[in-house]
């Protein structure tokens, strides 16, 4: 968001802005909750989550720095965000947004282009979890990760820290953690993907990572 403003506007900005760092699994907006602020994920995984009726959460998004975490205008937040990893935001007050947006139209350009983006990365996922097979989905979020994870990287990052759980990555692509370990595992000893640690992954042979997600 920053990079669309004037000087002028980032020290006014900057006066009202504070930085957070949180832990894994630390929630940061709940579902149905007044909006009063609005953050800049400066680096780490935040996973969006949408609660069933049953209790159980669905997570429906992911987002990564630099991303903007917040839905202009909304009154109320339609879906939950949690921290997927450790999570460094710069946040700010709703006003103060609001008071930009007013007064800058690359702002307003900015966070246009964000939301579009979010809308075909949703466009995406809907193939994904529709029409490709198992392998398939785990293969292509780790390709996601690879993509987005270091927003510093020019290009993908072949070696990286898995931000979610099994469990997570269960949950997003629609399978049961069993699943996830299995197809995993079949990258492992196919010799495209190494484990260390059970959380540190490298991508020995990125091309075969994309034949594998089917692309």
């Amino acid at each position: 968001m920053c990079g669309a403003l004037e000087p002028a506007q980032l020290a006014r900005l900057g006066r009202q802005t504070g930085r957070r760092e949180v832990e894994a699994g630390t929630q940061l907006v709940a579902a149905g909750q007044l909006v009063e602020s609005y953050a800049n994920i400066l680096s780490g995984v935040v996973k969006l989550v949408m609660p069933l009726s049953d209790g159980r959460q669905q997570i429906v998004g992911l987002q990564f720095a630099p991303d903007f975490l917040g839905r202009p205008f909304a009154d109320t937040s339609e879906v939950a965000a949690e921290a997927g990893s450790r999570v460094r935001l710069c946040v700010f007050p709703r006003s103060a947004l609001e008071a930009l947006v007013r007064e800058s139209p690359a702002l307003v350009h900015r966070l246009h282009r964000q939301a579009l983006r979010e809308l075909d990365d949703a466009r995406e996922w809907m193939m994904i979890l529709g029409q490709k097979q198992a392998g398939e989905k785990v293969a292509s979020l780790l390709l996601l990760l690879s993509a987005r994870i270091d927003p510093t990287k020019d290009g993908v990052s072949r070696r990286f820290e898995l931000p979610l759980r099994r469990s997570d990555f269960a949950d997003f692509l629609g399978l049961t953690t069993e699943t996830v370990s299995r197809h995993l595992t079949r990258l492992r000893k196919a010799g495209i993907i190494r484990i260390e640690r059970s959380r540190l992954v490298t991508i020995d042979d990125y091309d075969g990572l994309v034949a594998e997600a089917g692309q």
